[in-house]
């Protein structure tokens, strides 16, 4: 079992900046892959962005050259930086966690909001 919990949302102004964290428990982060999802109002949830047990990054090309992620092994921990925030980047942002040997994200955090005011 992974448990999983993120923090750092909030209200912000277009073209801010907020920091998202994920800090997991329950598992060998080291062997987990990362993943941040959003789910806007009426909408589906969406993919961001990605990091992998090495390090290898994967971004939607919406948040490509705005939002930054990273990973800190020793606690537990996964970053989203994001910057130059744009109203369409209002949404609950989960994080979600597998096993390098898994498929599919199978542990989820409970989301956190974000709201990028115009």
């Amino acid at each position: 079992q992974v448990q999983l919990v993120e923090s750092g949302g909030g209200l912000v102004q277009a073209g801010g900046s907020l920091r998202l964290s994920c800090a997991a428990s329950g598992a060998t982060f080291s062997d987990t892959h990362i993943g941040w999802f959003r789910q806007a109002p009426g909408k589906e949830r969406e993919f961001v962005v990605s990091i992998s047990k090495f390090g290898t990054t994967n971004y939607a090309d919406s948040v490509k050259g705005r939002f930054t992620i990273s990973r800190d092994n020793a606690k537990n921990t996964v970053f989203l930086q994001m910057n130059s925030l744009k109203p369409e980047d209002t949404a609950v942002y989960y994080c979600a966690a597998r096993h390098f040997t898994v498929a599919t994200y199978n542990y989820w955090g409970q989301g956190t909001p974000v709201t990028v005011s115009s």
